[in-house]
């Protein structure tokens, strides 16, 4: 796939001009959106993205546009995951409804800096070493176990890392509107806002070791990744206030994010051994009888585990129960995330 530094330039200048616009258009002034405005703006970028996948197709061929769209699907997924987290993290600082959206906002563009960063790296690594598909392929293996069995983590709120970071920085015990830094007789302080915003920073840090590997895994194409990942992440705030107590209810998520990261790693696995250069394996050369699992089939599995992950949960919380008691770990302060 021929992408030219112009259509680099191009698409990294419109991803920031949408954001600018996010900001200055819905966030910059502080409300709550309402479930219209959210399933507006949350169908507009979904259908921009479907659009975008098909312009990769038409143009540069349909084995790429299938690699966006299993990249996409994916990310939209963790994305998703994130918001749960998000969502935690919020409640822990209490942060005021009005105010959320600034926090989101600001923590999807960290997220988004990055994850391209990270995909800076893994192109280079990929480029030069065919080895580094084995790491990623075994570091997703790893994430899918932890995903699936790894049992609950403390709030990103009360960690290790906010703790050091209450002991470094002033904090004022109240929120002063939507400021991150207040002057108090004459000192400065930071606001809860501001901690939000640093602990949402790292819970994007700690995603992107996971979404990275994965989309390295359906394509190694920078291009798509970077794509895929900017428009999975358009449109995360507003689907946050649309789906609000759904996430509550997807109790199989973390297991379908699991199944999908499993067979990702599967996949990474079988192309490095395709391309083997490791002399202690097969004397240095590729085991070309080991099958490459082929974009359509990716893209028909997780797109499958997705659908059977949320019609399962959905099915499971149908009576309330189990959302009730999700929605009990949110509301505590010292609630875990099912990652």
């Amino acid at each position: 796939m021929q992408v030219t530094p112009l259509v680099w330039i191009i698409t990294i200048a419109v991803t920031i001009l949408f954001f600018v616009y996010e900001f200055f258009a819905h966030v910059r002034k502080p409300h709550e959106p309402s479930i219209g405005e959210s399933a507006r703006w949350s169908a507009f970028y979904i259908g921009l993205a479907l659009v975008f996948g098909a312009g990769i197709g038409m143009v540069s061929g349909w084995t790429y546009g299938g690699e966006y769209f299993a990249g996409y699907l994916t990310e939209k997924a963790l994305s998703v995951d994130n918001l749960f987290v998000f969502l935690i993290v919020m409640t822990g600082f209490a942060v005021p409804k009005k105010y959320q959206q600034k926090v989101l906002m600001v923590g999807i563009i960290i997220a988004l800096i990055l994850r391209g960063g990270f995909i800076a790296i893994g192109a280079t690594l990929i480029e030069n070493f065919s080895w580094v598909f084995y790491i990623f392929g075994a570091l997703l293996l790893v994430l899918a176990y932890r995903q699936a069995f790894g049992g609950h983590e403390a709030n990103p709120a009360d960690g290790k890392f906010m703790t050091l970071v209450r002991r470094i920085l002033p904090v004022t015990p109240e929120y002063h509107r939507d400021k991150l830094t207040v002057k108090l007789d004459g000192k400065r302080f930071v606001t809860p806002m501001m901690l939000t915003i640093i602990a949402i920073g790292f819970v994007d840090l700690i995603f992107a070791v996971d979404s990275i590997p994965a989309i390295y895994g359906l394509t190694s194409e920078a291009y798509i990744v970077f794509t895929a990942n900017a428009f999975a992440l358009m449109g995360l705030r507003q689907l946050f206030f649309l789906i609000g107590g759904l996430l509550e209810r997807l109790v199989y998520l973390a297991q379908g994010l699991a199944v999908i990261l499993a067979f990702i790693g599967v996949k990474l696995v079988f192309h490095a051994l395709h391309v083997n250069e490791l002399p202690f394996i097969n004397g240095g050369q590729p085991l070309l009888w080991v099958p490459e699992i082929p974009i359509w089939l990716s893209l028909l599995f997780i797109g499958a585990t997705i659908l059977v992950a949320t019609v399962a949960s959905l099915l499971k919380t149908r009576g309330g129960g189990e959302a009730k008691a999700r929605a009990g770990e949110v509301t505590d302060s010292t609630a875990g995330t099912p990652r």
